[in-house]
């Protein structure tokens, strides 16, 4: 993962942590199946919850559009911009154009992109502010190494991703989007390892995107996509390195590639993918002991019922399950959260099961 990210197709590469040993289910994996994988269309049986957004974008990351995104932070009150205000909305995109009223601008609409719903079509349709909102984008590329972004710049930049986000959720500009191959200008920041609240606030809200994209039911276009870029290295290394709020976005677009079919037979298909995702699952749980992160350990659960809807998968999963999800560790924890519950009792009835014969 070193380096820039580039849209071409990064193989995983084999961490040396843990304690994982090749199972013998995994040990006749074929090689990586092309993209194309029949089943597109399905999503899987583990279930999902939908989260909420709406939020202004402030350096306070669970006010960030990528946590509020997923019910991180507070929703914005109100009701939707009423028909009359479509002028405030014009001149504001027309302020976009100057480069001396742009960062004013950036900052208003990110405000309005939950209360006025056409918004994503106005951004989209309109002459030359697609391509404004990825200068103000690329333009941050050269404050990345050696990191030397500033917060200033770190909110401008991130009220442009926020308007990215709003065209990223809208129905009728997704799929212009992710042909445009937007989300690739998003996978240098989240490349990007500084801890430091500037580039945390950049990953976050570039995660949001990602995760709008990821967040509506028929998204398999969208998983066909990310499946031929970098996305799950990336988020994998934000699951294990970045704060909680990352952490929750990144699981939460791997969880999303799980529950698609061709998701779930890519991760699963070769031992190396298995063992990438199942280490950082691993590493999470053993991380949740200590810091009893509830939303966490939702979605670390999920995947791990989704993975055992794979049978090879589930054979390495009754030799590599971390003992914390065996042990009624999180049984306090997870008190009174029925749905959670339930699925890691489903999972482990899944792991005690006999393998169907194939």
């Amino acid at each position: 993962m070193a380096g820039l990210i580039s849209p071409r197709p990064m193989a995983y590469h084999q961490p040396q942590l843990g304690n994982y040993q090749k199972s013998s289910g995994l040990s006749n994996y074929s090689g990586t199946p092309p993209i194309s994988t029949p089943g597109l269309g399905g999503i899987g049986s583990s279930n999902m919850q939908q989260h909420g957004g709406g939020g202004i974008p402030h350096h306070n990351l669970a006010g960030t559009p990528g946590a509020q995104q997923f019910g991180l932070g507070s929703a914005l009150n109100g009701s939707a911009t009423p028909g009359h205000e479509d002028s405030k909305i014009y001149a504001l995109v027309i302020e976009l154009m100057d480069p001396n009223t742009r960062e004013a601008a950036l900052l208003e609409l990110s405000k309005k992109r939950e209360q006025y719903d056409d918004l994503a079509l106005v951004l989209w349709h309109s002459f030359g502010i697609m391509p404004i909102l990825l200068q103000e984008i690329v333009s941050v590329y050269p404050l990345l190494s050696p990191p030397n972004l500033t917060a200033h710049v770190s909110n401008r930049v991130c009220n442009a991703l926020a308007l990215l986000q709003c065209v990223a959720s809208h129905t009728d500009t997704r799929a212009l989007f992710l042909s445009a191959h937007i989300p690739l200008f998003l996978y240098p920041f989240l490349n990007t390892t500084s801890k430091t609240r500037p580039f945390e606030y950049l990953r976050l809200t570039s995660l949001g995107v990602i995760g709008a994209l990821v967040k509506q039911n028929d998204n398999s276009t969208v998983i066909h996509f990310l499946l031929s870029t970098e996305i799950i290295p990336l988020c994998l290394r934000i699951m294990e390195t970045g704060s909680e709020l990352s952490k929750t976005v990144a699981i939460f677009i791997v969880q999303k590639i799980l529950l698609d079919e061709t998701g779930l037979t890519y991760i699963c298909h070769t031992y190396e993918r298995f063992y990438a995702v199942g280490t950082v699952l691993s590493n999470m749980v053993n991380q949740l002991v200590e810091t009893q992160a509830v939303r966490l350990l939702k979605h670390v659960v999920r995947c791990y019922l989704r993975l055992s809807d794979n049978m090879r998968a589930r054979e390495a999963l009754k030799a590599c399950l971390p003992d914390p999800l065996r042990d009624q560790t999180f049984s306090v924890l997870l008190k009174g959260d029925m749905v959670t519950k339930r699925c890691l009792t489903t999972l482990l009835n899944n792991l005690n099961e006999p393998t169907p014969q194939q």
